[in-house]
């Protein structure tokens, strides 16, 4: 079995360290570790973190193979510092049987850059009006415990609480995508102020509000799981922030873009800034960063949405809606919420790693860096500031908003249970 040493690494920022890996496992974590035999890293100034995991991840595979594929979505997620990501439903087929989930799974231990565990879809065909074969997915090979419509709300409260009383059975969670349709009928962005002065459709912020609030409320009636998408509005926090008051078991989740980008960049007509939820205000965002700064959103999703340049590359109301994030996710999160210490290294452990695979009941993942543990870790060099050029992604889709924007922070190396996935910053 191979050894290596990580030698020096600031372990969750604490003080220099030296981790040794011995096959899948963390042999030995302290000082002056025994080298012999080992494959010696140098991480003198880094912070070693456990692998990264993603709660919602589009790796439109199977039927979008232009947007991305397992392969190359998971070389991506890699190169972010991610060791597992949950795989959304809405694929062609949607995963919504066994035998899709399955397949997605099975694509994922054969891409091997990193873990794939498929989130199962709510309802048929994401339809909306008949639940899925949940039962038969979370009994299937991929042991699927996360189930959401993503793309599309579950917007039917008869629906939503029959999968929340499901879900029970086998300790699962339903992700919401919380969006009322017919508030939001031809939305092309953020309600207010610059929607206004653009004349684009308005996407209000209640919209998400009031299918949170009522699913906090279904969750707690039933006694059941509920998760939700990516949060975007100061209100919503406040509706989160409530449910937790009173014991609750919601969890929710908010992405990297809504910590940084605003409404106001939508004034280009730059399609690669429309996505769903849209773009919100400073304000809204500010409430964001203190929300996951206090616990009240649990943790940072990217929300990875490739699309190919045909679908982004055109006039904004035709434009599909979505970015991709898994390679640039860790240096917003240090920008936004370390440089401005509103986190530590070890909350950005906690929220991008801990938290989500504890939601996921993502087991092997998300553990401390310690001895006996699965060694699934990321190393990271905070000093580092580069402008980010999709060209050398390793996505199969360009659709970013940082292009030609400074971020600080990457990821230098990238192990999957002590297999090196990712060297010097490149893909092994």
């Amino acid at each position: 079995m191979s050894k290596t040493l990580i030698r020096g690494a600031k372990v969750l920022g604490g003080d220099p360290q030296d981790v040794l890996i011995d096959g899948e496992t963390i042999a030995a974590v302290g000082t002056a570790l025994d080298a012999d035999g080992a494959t010696v890293v140098e991480a003198d100034g880094m912070i070693l973190l456990p692998g990264l995991v993603d709660l919602h991840t589009h790796l439109r595979e199977p039927g979008r193979e232009d947007s991305e594929t397992v392969l190359t979505g998971t070389r991506a997620a890699a190169i972010g510092g991610y060791t597992a990501v949950h795989a959304m439903a809405n694929t062609f087929p949607v995963a919504d049987t066994a035998g899709v989930v399955e397949q997605v799974w099975r694509l994922g231990r054969e891409s091997g850059y990193c873990d794939v565990q498929p989130v199962g879809a709510v309802t048929v065909g994401l339809a909306g009006k008949q639940l899925a074969e949940l039962g038969a997915m979370a009994d299937s090979a991929a042991g699927v415990r996360v189930f959401s419509d993503d793309g599309k709300c579950v917007d039917d409260a008869v629906i939503m609480r029959r999968a929340l009383e499901y879900v029970k059975a086998f300790d699962g969670v339903v992700a919401q995508h919380a969006q009322e349709p017919r508030l939001t009928e031809g939305a092309q962005m953020n309600e207010g102020t610059v929607s206004g002065e653009l004349g684009l459709v308005g996407w209000p912020a209640v919209a998400e509000e009031s299918i949170i609030a009522r699913d906090v409320l279904l969750a707690a009636h039933v006694d059941s799981r509920v998760h939700i998408c990516h949060l975007s509005t100061a209100g919503s926090v406040e509706i989160v922030r409530w449910a937790k008051s009173k014991g609750w078991n919601v969890t929710a989740e908010v992405t990297p873009h809504h910590l940084l980008l605003t409404d106001e960049l939508v004034r280009s007509y730059n399609p690669v800034y429309k996505v769903n939820p849209p773009l919100r205000t400073e304000a809204d965002v500010m409430a964001l960063r203190e929300a996951l700064a206090d616990g009240t959103i649990d943790c940072v999703a990217t929300d990875h949405a490739p699309h190919p340049h045909e679908d982004k590359d055109c006039e904004w109301a035709a434009a599909a809606m979505g970015m991709v994030g898994l390679e640039t996710a860790l240096s917003v999160v240090q920008q936004t919420m370390v440089d401005t210490g509103l986190l530590d290294w070890a909350g950005v452990a906690d929220r991008m790693s801990a938290r989500p695979a504890v939601i996921g009941r993502l087991a092997g993942h998300g553990r401390p860096v310690a001895a006996g543990e699965p060694a699934n870790l990321t190393l990271v060099d905070p000093a580092y500031r580069g402008v980010v050029n999709p060209a050398g992604f390793a996505s199969r889709s360009r659709n970013t908003p940082y292009e030609g924007r400074e971020l600080p922070g990457r990821v230098i190396a990238t192990f999957l249970r002590g297999r090196a996935t990712v060297v010097d910053g490149k893909l092994a």
